[in-house]
């Protein structure tokens, strides 16, 4: 099986992707193309299926990415970091030509940005608690640091849980009505039951009220479609020791790679 790739509209001028679970080596549980050195899968699967992934997306480059840990920090890649010295951030933007800037989710929000006309881009993990923090305006900021204007600036939100599948508690919204009333409105009582968050639409919300126009969401539910996506929660229903994580990549093509 190929490896199949997600493209958004808005960002058409540039390399990227959207990927799944389709097109990889791993087996079992994590079958497909799991990408997470976090996860308990051979490691020589892994790098395998990042291979795959780099070149369905953006042939020789190179790919850097940060040690997520829900925050709202954005970075700069000029190059790939050593596994080890990987920066503890969940953004991350270059202007490096051969540079692919990789997000890895299991249910949280990819989201990729870019400035054609600068030559810059980003890409953030926004899970719930990136996403309060912060982490989409940081990626923003951190780009227009690289000469990049946020009117210019064309954001995609790849798959990650949908509503329908998001169940959270009270508590869990009240911290998002403290922080915006109108947060409200990211929350629906399914059923009658507990609220069900809506976290596409409150990433799109915090995008548009950064000032960006191009704002393109692909609606993908991770928890949904287990045969496209993995799902950290559908995963923990399900009673599994472990988890796979997809990969959404940007990067700008032209000049040669950039050097390890």
């Amino acid at each position: 099986m190929t490896v199949e790739v997600i493209r958004a509209e808005a960002l058409a001028a540039v390399a990227h992707g959207f990927l799944g679970r389709r097109g990889g080596v791993s087996g079992g549980i994590l079958a497909g193309l799991n990408v997470g050195s976090g996860s308990s899968d051979d490691l020589d699967a892994i790098a395998e299926n990042r291979r795959r992934a780099i070149e369905s997306v953006l042939p020789g480059a190179e790919l850097a990415t940060v040690f997520q840990v829900h925050s709202g920090d954005a970075v700069y890649a000029g190059s790939p970091w050593p596994n080890a010295q990987r920066p503890r951030a969940d953004a991350l933007v270059t202007d490096r030509p051969g540079l692919l800037l990789g997000i890895l989710t299991a249910d949280c929000a990819p989201v990729l940005f870019a400035d054609p006309q600068a030559g810059v881009v980003g890409a953030a993990h926004a899970g719930w608690r990136g996403a309060l923090a912060g982490v989409t305006d940081a990626a923003i900021a951190a780009m227009e640091k690289l000469g990049a204007k946020r009117e210019r600036i064309a954001a995609a939100v790849g798959p990650c849980i949908g509503q329908a599948s998001y169940e959270v508690d009270q508590q869990f919204r009240a911290r998002f009505l403290g922080a915006d009333a109108a947060n409200a409105r990211f929350f629906l009582d399914w059923l009658g039951g507990k609220p069900h968050f809506d976290l596409e639409a409150y990433v799109i919300s915090r995008l548009y009220g950064a000032g960006l126009a191009n704002v393109t969401a692909l609606g993908l539910d991770t928890y949904a479609d287990p045969d496209r996506f993995f799902s950290y929660r559908r995963s923990t229903h399900r009673g599994d020791p472990d988890y796979g994580r997809q990969i959404s990549l940007i990067g700008i093509a032209g000049g040669n790679p950039v050097d390890g």
